[in-house]
Formats: C-alpha cells, sequence, structure tokens
C-alpha cells in the first residue's frame, strides 16, 4: 500500500492527501479484481464513465471547462495514476487517456476547441486518444509520414497511425501530421473526430495486458482549419510538453503495480512454511525485500520531485520526467519479478494477480517513449547544460 509517510514529504499539499485519502477509498469499494473478463472495449468505456461520474476525471481538464483545479496539475495525476494501478491497471489506463488524449486542447486548444471537449471530457461523455506513432514513426517523429493538404476550408489528412490507444472506442484523436507545401513548418497538431469521413479503423490487435488498440487509416479527411491546435509546425511543440505533463505519471502507474506486488510478496513470504520457519525468515527473502522496499522508496522521489518541479517551479521537466519515467518502469518490472519468485508456481498460474501485474508492467518500459529513449533524453539535456555552463 502507499507508505504514508511519503505523503509526509514536501512535495505534497494538504489537498494531495486528501485526493489521495478520497480516492483509495472509493476504489477500494469500486474493484475487487484486477483480471477483467469479458469484452474489453465495453471495460473501458464503462470505467471511463464511472471515473467521470465519481469525479476523477475533472482533474483532466482544467477547473473553467469543469475541471477539478485552475490548470492540470502533475503530482495529482501522478497521484490518481498511482491509486488507481494499484486497484485496476485497465482503471489507469481510461483515466490518463482522458488525460493524454485531452492535454494538447487544455494546453494549447482554442476557447473553441476547450468548450466543445473538455466538459465532456470531465464527465466521461467523451473518450480521449493520442494517435501520434506510426508504423516507421514512434520515438523517431522526424520520420512522420502522415500528410495534411491545405483546402480551402481547413486541411485533408492522408496517412496511417498504429498502436493508438481507444482505437474503436475513442469519440475524437489528437493526431499529428506534415503539412505539404510547407515542410520547413514540421509537424502541426489537429483534433479529428472519431466520425469524421476518411477516418477508419483498419486494424486492431492483442497486446499482453488487454486494451482497445490499433491502427487509424486517414483517406482524404477533411479537417476544418478551427480543428488545428496551436500554430502550423508546433505539433512537435504540442506533442512534447503533453508527454512532459503525463510522462512522471506513467512512472506513478508503474509506482502503484509495484506497491501491489510488494504487499503481495511480503503477505506470501511471512505466511509461507518454508524449512521449519517462513519464508520471511530466509535472509535471501529478507535481502530481496530490502531491495525492493528501497527501489519503490527511489521512485517514489523521482516521480514527485519531476511533479513538483512543473506544479510548483512551473518549469519544464524533460530530464527529470525522464528518469522517472525510466527509473519506476525498470523498477517496478524488477520488484513484480521479484514478487512472482516468491510465490513460485502460483505466481505464473493465469488468473493469479501477479501473473497480471507481469503482463501490465511491461508495456510501461515502453509507451511514451522506451527505456532506451528515456537514456537518450535524459544525457541529452545533461549534455546541453553541460555545455552552456548550467549545473543540473
Amino acid at each position: 500500500m502507499f507508505n504514508p509517510d511519503s505523503l509526509l514529504l514536501p512535495f505534497f499539499e494538504d489537498t494531495h492527501r486528501q485526493l489521495h485519502d478520497d480516492l483509495h477509498k472509493w476504489s477500494a469499494q469500486r474493484f475487487t479484481n484486477r483480471v477483467h473478463q469479458g469484452n474489453v472495449d465495453q471495460a473501458c468505456i464503462d470505467l471511463t464513465r464511472a471515473l467521470g461520474k465519481a469525479g476523477w476525471l475533472r482533474y483532466c481538464v482544467p477547473a473553467q471547462y469543469g475541471g477539478a483545479l485552475p490548470a492540470l496539475d502533475s503530482r495529482s495525476l501522478c497521484l490518481i495514476r498511482q491509486t488507481l494501478s494499484y486497484y485496476d491497471g485497465l482503471a489507469d489506463f481510461a483515466f490518463v487517456m482522458a488525460g493524454l488524449g485531452s492535454g494538447p486542447i487544455s494546453l494549447f486548444g482554442s476557447d473553441h476547441l476547450k468548450e466543445k471537449y473538455l466538459p465532456k471530457v470531465a464527465t466521461g461523455e467523451l473518450i480521449a486518444a493520442f494517435a501520434l506513432s506510426e508504423p516507421d514513426a514512434g520515438s523517431d517523429v522526424a520520420a512522420m509520414t502522415t500528410r495534411a493538404t491545405r483546402t480551402a476550408t481547413g486541411y485533408r489528412l492522408n496517412g496511417v497511425k498504429t498502436w493508438i490507444s481507444n482505437a474503436d472506442i475513442a469519440d475524437f484523436y489528437i493526431v499529428f501530421a506534415r503539412v505539404e507545401g510547407d515542410e520547413a513548418e514540421g509537424v502541426t497538431a489537429f483534433v479529428v473526430d472519431a466520425t469524421t469521413p476518411g477516418l477508419n479503423v483498419s486494424e486492431r490487435f492483442d497486446v499482453i495486458a488487454a486494451h482497445p488498440i490499433g491502427s487509424l487509416t486517414f483517406a482524404d479527411c477533411e479537417i476544418p482549419a478551427s480543428q488545428r491546435l496551436a500554430l502550423p509546425g508546433q505539433g512537435f511543440k504540442v506533442a512534447m510538453q503533453n508527454l512532459d505533463v503525463f510522462r512522471a505519471s506513467v512512472g506513478a502507474a508503474a509506482l502503484g503495480f509495484a506497491e501491489v506486488a510488494l504487499d503481495m510478496g511480503i503477505g506470501r513470504a511471512t505466511t509461507r512454511p518454508m524449512f521449519g520457519a517462513m519464508l520471511s525468515d530466509l535472509q535471501m527473502t529478507q535481502g530481496a525485500i530490502g531491495d525492493m522496499c528501497t527501489e519503490v522508496d527511489a521512485a517514489t522521489l523521482l516521480i514527485y520531485r519531476a511533479a513538483w518541479e512543473r506544479d510548483v517551479l512551473q518549469r519544464r521537466t524533460t530530464k527529470s520526467a525522464a528518469m522517472a519515467k525510466m527509473f519506476a518502469t525498470e523498477a517496478a518490472q524488477r520488484v513484480i519479478d521479484r514478487c512472482v519468485q516468491l510465490h513460485g508456481g502460483l505466481g505464473v498460474r493465469v488468473g493469479h494477480p501477479l501473473e497480471m501485474l507481469y503482463r501490465e508492467i511491461r508495456a510501461l518500459r515502453i509507451y511514451e517513449g522506451a527505456t532506451e529513449v528515456q537514456q537518450v533524453i535524459i544525457a541529452r539535456e545533461t549534455l546541453k547544460n553541460k555545455t552552456s555552463g548550467a549545473m543540473s
């Protein structure tokens, strides 16, 4: 469970402590089994509606448009993801997609776009998605091939996006494309409604931790100019600033996974008889528990430092968010793996919560920038600061 001492850290305010307490109480009553059966699409829709009805999605949008706070608060987003992932990985997924898919509108949208989409995101009426990756362009945005051609009334989109979470259930997508004839301007961002003629979900595929994901095809999709986010050519800025807000929260989700695994691991170690004692009496087990507790605490500090820097110091957190995401997801993988080991054969039985966690954590080391991409970001930011004479 979340270490209550962590809430005493100076990163948090009383409002965050109250948020944590309220969400834990709600989640403990709402979620009883993290292993979902049946239609995963409908489960995600139902979870989005439930999160909206309970008011948790209000933290994904500013107060002016139905949100809980004046602006997006990274510490609140991280606390919510950490708590939801402790109880239910799919609930965490539903929450973050509301934020990740609407964040560009909150940060860069016109008043018209904010009024059109954000209030219904806050209530769970609209489901959002973020469409950046392509078959040959993931973290390498320069390789993007989706094109937007200028028309008399706006733009015409053509191309393919893939690995798009909420494909087939989203009501709108944040889409990034290059404007033909203006290659020097770079990438431009658009809000594209799911009902737009020419937009099709061309492929759905299964992943080890089930959730809606697939590919989108844009064939002569007519997009009004009013659906553009920010200025032409500022799409990369839109994407990166949105990811800066939510990247540390990926670490928070991983932290929730690690905490519930650690709870299960300690529970198993203290009740499993082994060689005339308990498993927890063995020094090898104690060493593993010591390592896991330290990794969980270290991840906590990195995550909430990054969130605090953005919220309080109001500065870009490219480096610190990358550190938080990289360390927390890798540490959570190690913690969960060790807890599976403590459970023996039971830990790999299909349907066991630890087996589910083992599958859920793997994707977090890849999406929103794989670990290797975070290493490059950290190195480049460090070298840039050293070259400019700044200390970091």
